[in-house]
């Protein structure tokens, strides 16, 4: 990130379309496109993007252009995080030009092995060798804990199975950890009860949430983790998204919806609502379909 905000927000929204919602489409989006709709969030005040991942295009085709896309995207204002799942991936993340690493692992040891083929423990073989690459090119590391809350093989997931990943990742320097509800599996009484355990034995560590809508409640969730002190959030543009490896996986809350919401009740996120409704307009034109988010059809609370 080149350049930093003055007047800081309430709350951080992390856009993570361009990753976690592309990679659910069926088809490529073109690189230009790409850039087309990072120039409009980033008009719209987006700062922090998940930008794409370094990962096999044989498993996710729609991520292909990483290294052209990371060539090419605007520097100013925006933060570009990158998602990268083992030590191959950092490099080239690095070599990209990334402004912050994004490891991510299962909290679930059936998930983690059909979602990247192989264990957790294999996963987090690599966060010493990657810790030291970020670290030598003053890069941040954050980490990112997928079936969090729950998942679709193994059931309800222990917090304290979780905090133990946790806690290795900061252990090797992770200033964020993200816990993703990848399955749309939690409910608002297990986000504050996971907020608050995390917050007392992680106290000096800045927690993300990442909600999925399968079973209609993550705004309801998010709302639970703004009450329970959470400062920021994943959303993605137009609503779209989803894990490639949960059957019949739903998409994220719409950036302009969570951003529409917090706005009305008077909580800053440096966002431009309209522009982001332009912007999922873009997104919607671009994909040729309807998009989940609801604002972008009703227009802003005021």
């Amino acid at each position: 990130m080149h350049s930093a905000q003055t007047d800081k927000p309430d709350v951080i929204i992390r856009e993570v379309a361009l990753r976690d919602g592309l990679q659910s489409e069926p088809g490529f989006v073109a690189t230009g496109d790409k850039l087309r709709l990072i120039r409009a969030l980033a008009a719209a005040g987006v700062v922090f993007l998940e930008t794409t991942s370094f990962v096999s295009p044989r498993a996710i085709p729609q991520l292909k252009d990483a290294r052209e896309l990371m060539a090419r995207v605007p520097r100013d204002l925006l933060c570009h995080e990158v998602m990268v799942p083992n030590i191959r991936g950092a490099r080239a993340a690095a070599d990209a030009g990334a402004d912050r690493l994004i490891v991510f692992v299962s909290a679930s040891e059936t998930h983690n092995r059909k979602n990247v083929g192989c264990s957790i423990e294999q996963s987090m073989a690599d966060l010493g060798a990657i810790s030291g690459l970020a670290a030598g090119g003053n890069m941040a590391v954050a980490a990112a804990i997928a079936t969090a809350f729950g998942c679709p093989y193994e059931g309800r997931v222990d917090k304290s199975a979780v905090l133990a990943i946790a806690r290795r990742f900061v252990h090797e320097g992770a200033d964020r950890i993200t816990l993703a509800d990848t399955t749309g599996m939690a409910n608002p009484k297990q986000i504050t009860e996971t907020v608050a355990f995390f917050k007392d034995h992680l106290p000096h560590t800045q927690i993300c949430l990442h909600l999925h809508n399968n079973r209609g409640l993550a705004a309801a969730n998010l709302y639970a983790g703004y009450l329970a002190g959470i400062e920021m959030f994943d959303t993605s543009l137009g609503g779209i998204g989803g894990c490639p490896n949960v059957p019949m996986a739903a998409g994220n809350l719409a950036t302009e919806d969570v951003a529409n919401m917090f706005e009305a009740m008077g909580v800053r996120t440096g966002m431009d609502i309209n522009g982001l409704i332009r912007a999922a307009g873009l997104l919607e034109n671009i994909l040729g379909r309807a998009l989940p988010g609801q604002v972008m059809k009703s227009g802003t609370s005021a």
